[in-house]
């Protein structure tokens, strides 16, 4: 396993309103040009996407710079970002 980081997407997080029941993809490289969410532009990293499953409808804040410690939710890290 490479020590490869994931491109920062956002410098803040994106507030998304989520569907109970649904499955969400997010987008755990940085490339994907659907963020938060995957669009397959992890292929030949060694990155997948993270699962979500919403559990009712409500606003979630996906982590944007994909260095968040409990991915897929923001965790503040982006302000401590260079």
């Amino acid at each position: 396993m490479s020590d490869e980081k994931a491109r920062v997407a956002s410098t803040t997080p994106y507030s998304v309103l989520v569907e109970g029941g649904k499955n969400y993809f997010w987008c755990a490289c940085g490339r994907s040009q659907s963020q938060p969410f995957c669009d397959g532009s992890h292929k030949g990293t060694e990155f997948t996407p993270v699962k979500y499953t919403a559990e009712k409808k409500e606003w979630v804040w996906f982590c944007g710079c994909k260095q968040a410690g409990s991915p897929p939710i923001c965790d503040g890290t982006h302000k401590s970002l260079a």
